[in-house]
């Protein structure tokens, strides 16, 4: 890509000192600069990039980007003498994305897009693991799922790649829009329609309605992936199979990639998808939701049975989701880096199906609005039907979650809720035993990862 590409394919206020020289990178991050990137000086909520450009030129940067900038005449003469330029736009972000599109449009490989209230990293883990066995795959690093987040991904591309799986999430009507409409995905992957962000979108409904706008971006001859077992996308599926190209998944409701002889094991799972046993290398049946998906993505490119079982056995997640720390005998479950009802309640089952004493580390699950009392309640109940042994909760309402657990039978001297991780490490440190199972999940906000950090280090 060069400067002239950048300015010709999005919307400028002002060049200054015009150049036509080859930009290797896009980045955000004066810390990542290389010699001969394209700076974006984005504003955030503490700092505002825009301020950092001659930070980023002096580290070899050869174009800023910025929405933001106080013109000085000593610059133009130190852009004219080290060969740099500078783009004003009326909205860095907007840019971004427009940089993005246009790499898009040149990147002439299939591109998998994944969206859902829940798995979507783990997902878009698994089915990158078996996509790369065949193609130079790329993928989106993390959960870099959002307006920013999503270009930046398409922005690192280079010319070996073969095949990109990207991530989208949302927390509002008519994002997914924005995404789909710079990626344009050849598969469109929707995991689950649950209750993430419904204290935004109000209902199931707007949910279902914000994950398929996915289809918006959608090539004309593309395919749509969905989990056939999720009540919404079902009876979405019924009215409109004969208007997509629609490739369903499923454990319960009859369907395309249909997972049988089901075996679940405390760390592990086998099934068959049309008599051929795959295996996945973790535990919950979520994870085996997120196997199919990666099976009838890796049918659509005609990756053999071999290649798909041996990219789902070595699949690997994003750092702190179902990560498992054993030591001592006793095993940390730390999914500690983000939590709404549907994640938590696949967790709470994961760790019901283990073995010794169970402990569930529970935290405030954000963004739910008038459903938060509702779902936490909905939670306690859980933690009382798959039998746990010892509840912990932190935050305003994961109060909910124990008196629910308590009003339904749950024995109240093994239950304990704090408004602060550090009452609650203090807690863990004193009860820990051999053989005991210690899931920690909540919002990412709450920063559960402290949690983790601190109990590792005593096992």
């Amino acid at each position: 890509m060069s400067t002239k590409d950048i300015y010709e394919n999005i919307e400028y206020l002002m060049l200054y000192n015009e150049l036509n020289t080859r930009i290797n990178n896009v980045t955000i991050d004066t810390r990542k600069i290389k010699p001969g990137d394209c700076y974006i000086g984005i504003k955030g909520e503490k700092n505002d990039g825009n301020k950092l450009y001659m930070d980023a030129f002096n580290k070899g940067a050869s174009l800023a980007i910025l929405d933001n900038y106080d013109y000085k005449e000593s610059d133009l003469v130190y852009l004219k003498n080290n060969n740099k330029m500078i783009i004003i736009v009326q909205n860095s972000i907007k840019a971004l994305g427009s940089l993005a599109k246009y790499k898009r449009s040149k990147f002439k490989n299939p591109v998998v897009a994944i969206t859902g209230s829940a798995g979507k990293t783990s997902t878009k883990d698994m089915v990158y693991s078996v996509l790369n066995k065949k193609f130079n795959a790329h993928k989106t690093i993390g959960n870099q799922n959002n307006h920013i987040g999503l270009p930046l991904s398409i922005l690192s591309l280079d010319e070996s790649n073969e095949i990109l799986v990207l991530e989208m999430g949302m927390n509002h009507l008519g994002e997914i829009s924005y995404l789909t409409d710079i990626a344009k995905p050849d598969v469109a992957i929707i995991t689950n329609v649950g209750t993430a962000h419904i204290g935004n979108l109000g209902n199931r409904s707007n949910i279902l309605k914000a994950k398929l706008e996915i289809l918006e971006g959608l090539n004309e001859s593309g395919t749509l992936i969905i989990n056939n077992d999720n009540d919404l996308l079902h009876r979405w599926y019924l009215k409109y199979k004969d208007k997509y190209n629609v490739i369903t998944i499923g454990i319960n409701n009859v369907s395309d990639f249909l997972a049988k002889d089901i075996i679940m094991e405390d760390n592990s799972s086998s099934f068959k998808v049309n008599d051929v046993i795959y295996k996945v290398p973790i535990g919950g049946e979520h994870f085996i939701y997120n196997a199919l998906v990666a099976i009838a993505t890796a049918s659509i490119f005609n990756i053999p049975n071999d290649l798909i079982y041996k990219g789902i056995l070595d699949f690997e997640l994003s750092s702190n989701r179902m990560s498992i720390i054993e030591k001592d005998g006793i095993s940390i479950i730390d999914d500690s880096y983000n939590a709404n009802y549907d994640s938590m309640s696949y967790a709470i089952k994961y760790l019901s199906n283990l073995d010794g004493r169970l402990i569930a580390v529970l935290g405030t699950m954000k963004e739910l609005g008038d459903f938060s009392e509702e779902l936490h309640r909905n939670l306690g109940k859980l933690i009382v039907d798959e039998e746990i042994d010892i509840l912990i909760t932190v935050g305003d309402y994961a109060k909910y979650i124990n008196d629910e657990a308590i009003k339904r039978g749950f024995d109240a001297s093994n239950s304990y809720h704090f408004q602060n991780n550090e009452d609650a490490i203090n807690l863990l440190k004193k009860i820990m035993i051999k053989d005991d199972k210690i899931l920690i999940k909540a919002s990412n906000s709450l920063n559960f990862k402290e949690i983790v950090d601190a109990i590792k280090g005593e096992i």
